[in-house]
C-alpha cells in the first residue's frame, strides 16, 4: 500500500512546549482525522510537515518524497488549507489565478474553471465579498486545481454553519474517491470527523496518544459508569478523566483493561469528543 503522508519520529522544541517523537502514517486513498485539545502540538505538527519550522529531529515523507531534501517535489504533490484566508481583500477571483497558477507545474485551468462552476464562485467577485463558507470554497478551488495529491486541512471548518461544513465533507468524499489522493484534516469539529475520517491520530501535549483506524479507536477505549459503591482503588487508577459524585462514577478506560470491570457496572462506545475531554481532564494509567 503507498502512503500519502509519513511522520517518523518528529520533534520541535520550544522553550515552553517540546512536540515529542510523533509518528504516524496516512495510506493514500483514505482521510486521517487529527485531533487534540488546544496547545496539544497539532498546529506545530502541521508547520513541520509543510516544511515552514525547522525541526529538532524525526522526518517526514509525501508520496515517498522527503519534505527537506526533495521539497519541491513534495510540495507540487501537496496542497494546504488554513482556517484564514491568505488571498488579498481587493483581488478579483480571476485575478488569483494568474497569481498562483505560475507556482505548480501542474496547474489545470480547467479544473479551476470547473471548481468555480461547481462552487458558484463569480470570477469577478472580490475576495472582501465573499462569505466565510465561500472563501472556503476558494481555497479547495485553488488547493485542488493542480493536481495535488494530499490535501492537509488545518481547522478549515470554524465559524462554518452546519449546512456549509456538510458540503465540505462531500467534498472531501469526492476528492478521495479514485483510490489515490489523501486528506489530512485537522479540526476541533469532531463530529465530522465521525462523519469522513478513516484514520485518527490523536495527540495529547506533543505526544501521539493513539494513531490508527477511527473503527479501532472506537474499539480502544470504553466509557465505563456505576454507583459510587463500584468505584475500587484498583479501577480508579485506570481511568481516565474520572468524573464522581455521591450518586456515581464515569471515566474513559483501555478495553484492553475491561477484565477488571464487574457485571454492575455499565460501559458505552465514547465518541471521539468525549475520548479528547476525558483525556484532556488526565488520569488513569495510559
Amino acid at each position: 500500500m503507498n502512503n500519502a503522508l509519513e511522520v517518523r519520529n518528529l520533534c520541535k522544541t520550544y522553550n515552553d512546549f517540546s512536540l515529542d517523537s510523533i509518528s504516524f502514517t496516512l495510506p493514500a486513498g483514505y482521510i486521517m482525522g487529527f485531533v487534540g485539545q488546544n496547545g496539544a502540538g497539532k498546529t506545530t505538527t502541521i508547520r513541520l510537515i509543510l516544511n515552514m519550522a525547522n525541526r529538532t529531529g524525526g522526518e517526514v515523507k509525501i508520496y515517498g518524497s522527503d519534505n527537506i531534501e526533495d521539497e519541491l517535489t513534495a510540495k507540487q504533490e501537496l496542497a494546504a488549507v488554513f482556517d484564514e484566508i491568505f488571498f488579498v481583500d481587493v483581488w478579483r477571483i480571476r485575478e488569483i489565478e494568474k497569481i498562483v497558477k505560475g507556482f505548480y507545474s501542474k496547474w489545470d485551468s480547467g479544473q479551476f474553471a470547473a471548481y468555480m462552476k461547481k462552487f458558484k464562485l463569480s470570477p469577478d467577485k472580490k475576495v472582501k465579498d465573499l462569505s466565510r463558507g465561500m472563501k472556503l470554497k476558494l481555497m479547495l478551488a485553488v488547493a485542488m486545481s493542480h493536481n495535488a495529491k494530499l490535501l492537509i486541512l488545518d481547522e478549515p471548518t470554524s465559524g462554518l454553519d452546519p449546512v456549509a461544513r456538510d458540503e465540505l465533507l462531500d467534498i472531501l468524499r469526492e476528492y478521495i474517491s479514485d483510490g489515490e489522493k489523501s486528506v489530512f484534516f485537522s479540526t476541533h469539529i469532531t463530529s465530522d470527523l465521525e462523519k469522513v475520517a478513516d484514520y485518527i491520530t490523536l495527540i495529547d501535549n506533543g505526544k501521539v496518544f493513539f494513531t490508527g483506524t477511527k473503527d479501532d479507536l472506537e474499539a480502544y477505549f470504553l466509557i465505563v459508569k456505576g454507583g459510587a459503591d463500584d468505584l475500587t482503588d484498583a479501577l480508579k487508577s485506570q481511568l481516565i478523566g474520572l468524573s464522581s459524585n455521591a450518586a456515581g462514577f464515569s471515566g474513559l478506560l483501555l478495553s484492553s483493561k475491561s477484565e477488571m470491570l464487574s457485571d454492575r457496572l455499565v460501559t458505552e462506545t465514547p465518541t471521539i469528543d468525549e475520548i479528547l475531554v476525558r483525556i484532556s481532564k488526565g488520569g488513569g494509567s495510559k
